[in-house]
């Protein structure tokens, strides 16, 4: 059992928290009992599982798979729940080879807070779009607070992420940008293959962006109301434009 803070394993699984070390390292962390089996059973590259005695008892960890003990004391440094549940994967973070959506996918434009990004990412699972596009001002989708929001969804979706020249030169389909000013999305129809576009929460889709757009929709609401949450947005959007295929 490792009950020293100062270990070298503590400070590697302590500095993940910093996108340069996830980057450095190819690696992320997802912590939580539920969330842990899931990813044991998915198809992800767990390549080490560290908990507390009590943590490690509620996940079955196969033989194959590295598994560290650590006191409770140590747990806490390295985890980033307020309360934790004793037990968290390291996983490899999946290769970014930029390709070109062969089905809906979603772009998120500079979206900036790591809830909202993981918040669309669990939406996205859920609705059906299996590859989101982030350009590199985005919040990492790999990072502590949005892997948590996805709630298991980024195990299951293609993140690709670059910056935006490079994205927009590689998403050979129509995209449709979300924006206050344009038209009813549920009293429209659009494209086949379609990138939905997501712009920051208080900038919207930046210009580059725009000048591409096939097509700009906005989700109709009362006057006292003049914007929704970026992830709301784009939950809404998801599901109204996979009606219209």
């Amino acid at each position: 059992m490792i009950t020293s803070r100062q270990n070298a394993l503590i400070k590697k699984i302590k500095s993940l928290k910093d996108k340069k070390f996830r980057d450095e390292e190819n690696l992320y962390v997802a912590e939580g009992v539920k969330t842990v089996k899931t990813a044991l059973v998915s198809n992800v590259n767990v390549t080490m599982i560290i908990g507390t005695e009590k943590g490690l008892s509620q996940v079955s960890v196969p033989n194959v798979i590295e598994s560290v003990t650590v006191s409770e004391d140590v747990f806490k440094t390295i985890s980033g729940e307020s309360t934790p549940q004793g037990v968290l994967a390291v996983i490899e973070k999946p290769k970014n080879l930029l390709t070109s959506p062969t089905s809906p996918s979603i772009l998120l434009d500079g979206v900036s807070d790591p809830g909202n990004v993981g918040a669309i990412i669990r939406t996205a699972v859920a609705s059906g779009y299996k590859t989101v596009y982030l350009t590199d001002d985005s919040a990492d989708a790999f990072s502590p607070k949005s892997v948590r929001a996805s709630m298991t969804g980024i195990f299951n979706v293609q993140v690709q992420r670059a910056e935006r020249d490079r994205l927009l030169e590689s998403l050979n389909c129509p995209l449709v940008i979300a924006d206050m000013n344009g038209v009813d999305v549920f009293r429209t129809t659009v494209p086949p293959n379609f990138c939905l576009v997501i712009g920051n929460e208080a900038n919207g889709v930046s210009d580059a962006v725009k000048r591409l757009a096939s097509i700009t929709v906005s989700i109709p609401m009362e006057p006292e109301m003049e914007s929704l949450n970026a992830s709301v947005s784009a939950g809404i959007l998801m599901y109204a434009l996979k009606q219209k295929l």
